[in-house]
């Protein structure tokens, strides 16, 4: 008698808006706590080779000459040597159409597993090529183009 007493006196005080904005409070914390899963942090070559077969993030410079692409044996295959920033080296397969201006990148985010010391990329989006300056070769041209000055 006296836990449905107390039960009764909590719920009497609660309005049907009270509930609702309990219930939105709870909703956010979960998408919350579900995107806090999809958080990822930067690997080294050498953490994602500990971690074969999980998911990994890593950020790499692409190794000379290592580019192998041949779009009329196979366009969606895509082979390369990785370099992080601290020298270790890892071959890297993306199994879809070279990206545009990858020889040019000075840095490329793979997302992906190391299976048997090969890191597979296995979706499209596995694989974000940081963009080349257009103003890299002449920083005063780069300057007149932001003060407005014409040519």
């Amino acid at each position: 008698m006296q836990i449905t007493k107390k039960y009764y006196l909590c719920t009497k005080n609660l309005s049907k808006s009270k509930i609702i904005l309990l219930v939105f409070i709870a909703i956010g914390i979960a998408t919350l706590v579900s995107y806090m899963g999809d958080v990822s942090t930067y690997e080294t070559i050498a953490s994602a080779k500990n971690k074969e077969g999980k998911f990994v993030t890593l950020i790499v410079k692409l190794s000379p000459n290592s580019l192998v692409y041949n779009p009329k044996t196979n366009p969606n295959f895509v082979s390369f040597v990785g370099i992080d920033s601290l020298h270790d080296s890892i071959l890297v397969h993306y199994y879809f159409e070279k990206p545009y201006d990858m020889e040019k990148s000075s840095r490329i985010v793979l997302k992906g597993k190391v299976i048997n010391n090969v890191f597979e990329i296995k979706s499209q989006d596995g694989i974000l090529i940081k963009c080349p300056s257009k103003y890299k070769d002449d920083p005063t041209k780069a300057s007149q183009q932001l003060s407005g000055d014409s040519m």
